[in-house]
């Protein structure tokens, strides 16, 4: 059964391409991308989704974040955790690509691809490659970030829940064009150097108390430099060449989710980035036309970590069960999840954004013990439904939700492997889903391992 890879082909024009003066594809068939995206606030298991894909292909990318992002992936009984790794790095025959749209913890990559070739990842770093155009994490970012919360909370009593990881300030070093590439690191050492040392400066002026060693940490960097070199290619120049070559099927792994983009979040407890579609386009240099499939993930219910909004949110005994039962604790910061029924708002909106040609629908077996399911399908204000999302996050805040309930399976579905082992109210609860959004469901997940994601077409 085909998991769902596609492929652009070329039709003929009435005037030959050498007279047009344009150059001929070097074959039949580009090669499209297929990306999985977050439809809620993250966590909705992505890397399980990417993982069944990345058995099949051929490139697997990051397009954006960084460290702050984290998937788990359970193959063989081995639990693996990415942060900044694709999880597509399981797959022996596949290469993995960090791309330019992502921000790079250097110290943070290593020791992931060190802990995780401990339960068995072996030769990773021969399977990734990644852009010289992808910005640099400092430690003293992540330094910045934690000053920067402390900051939030004494002056307006609350902060963003970031997860200290330096993500913010790198991304705000990349927009006022003081942040330093990997090229910059490979280059001219002296060069390099020099523009640390400015960009120390720049960050000690705005916070007295932040202490760097300088020569420590350019010491740290050329070292890790030498281990990174042979991985460093021209990320848009292998992307166009993997486009454009052989048949080659590409996947796009998005960090973060729908309700976390910088533009279209629920700003401003967003991360740093784009985490929609766009950014597998500006993260990579890819053009939109070579976008094929858009995977949304959600969970058959609703988690968000830290702090905002969260209309469907349970502060009762169903979110504690939720909690419990899905084991929602955070991959990178460990912080337990808040819980709530599932919001179709927020995954209509993120089709909306993204315009998913399928849905994967994943930890459907926590609800399992339920006698009652509620679903949220639109929001009131004043009394009146409304039908788009609140940009404004006071608004979102007094939204009542309608919900639509239904009777729990009482059964239990972990056995589950195809349709129709799924119980009818189980059935039931899926195809409305479905419906409501207006978008297939491709998949179901029903446990943590691969084996558990019940493919429907």
């Amino acid at each position: 059964m085909s998991l769902g890879w596609s492929a652009k082909e070329h039709k003929p024009t009435n005037q030959p391409a050498a007279a047009a003066g344009l150059k001929r594809p070097r074959n039949d068939v580009e090669n499209r991308v297929t990306v999985v995206l977050g439809a809620q606030w993250g966590d909705e298991g992505k890397g399980k989704v990417v993982d069944l894909l990345a058995t099949e292909a051929d490139v697997v990318c990051r397009c954006q974040g960084g460290n702050n992002a984290g998937h788990t992936v359970v193959v063989d009984g081995k639990e693996y955790d990415f942060h900044l790794l694709p999880s597509g790095i399981i797959n022996p025959k596949s290469i993995s690509l960090i791309g330019n749209g992502v921000v790079i913890h250097l110290p943070g990559l290593f020791e992931e691809g060190d802990k995780n070739e401990k339960k068995g990842l072996k030769g990773w770093e021969k399977r990734l490659i990644v852009s010289d155009r992808a910005h640099l994490v400092f430690d003293f970012h992540q330094v910045v970030d934690g000053l920067q919360e402390t900051e939030r909370q004494a002056q307006e009593g609350k902060n963003i829940g970031t997860t200290k990881k330096g993500i913010g300030p790198a991304y705000s070093s990349k927009a006022s064009r003081t942040g330093l590439r990997v090229c910059d690191l490979l280059g001219d050492i002296k060069d390099f150097s020099s523009k640390f040392k400015n960009l120390v400066r720049q960050y000690q002026s705005m916070y007295p108390s932040l202490t760097v060693d300088v020569e420590d940490q350019l010491k740290k960097l050329k070292e890790y430099s030498e281990r990174l070199r042979p991985m460093v290619r021209d990320g848009v120049y292998y992307m166009y060449e993997a486009l454009h070559g052989s048949p080659k099927k590409i996947l796009v792994e998005g960090a973060n989710a729908a309700l976390l983009d910088i533009d279209f979040g629920t700003y401003p407890f967003v991360t740093s980035s784009n985490c929609t579609v766009g950014g597998a386009c500006t993260g990579l240099g890819i053009p939109p036309l070579n976008i094929g499939d858009v995977f949304g993930v959600a969970k058959a219910y609703t988690t968000r970590v830290g702090i905002g909004a969260f209309p469907t949110e349970q502060l009762n005994a169903v979110g504690e069960l939720l909690q419990t039962r899905g084991h929602e604790v955070g991959v990178t910061t460990g912080r337990k999840r808040r819980c709530g029924w599932l919001d179709l708002v927020i995954v209509r909106y993120a089709h909306m954004i993204n315009g998913f040609t399928a849905i994967a629908l994943t930890k459907l077996d926590i609800l399992d013990v339920l006698e009652e399911i509620k679903v949220g399908i639109a929001y009131k204000l004043n009394g009146k439904k409304i039908p788009h999302f609140p940009a404004n996050m006071d608004v979102l805040h007094k939204v009542e939700v309608e919900y639509e309930t239904f009777s729990g399976w009482k059964t239990d579905t972990s056995a589950a492997r195809k349709w129709s082992d799924l119980p009818v109210k189980a059935q039931n609860y899926i195809r409305f889903i479905e419906n409501h959004i207006g978008v297939p469901i491709k998949w179901v997940g029903v446990g943590k391992s691969r084996e558990c994601m019940i493919q429907m077409f």
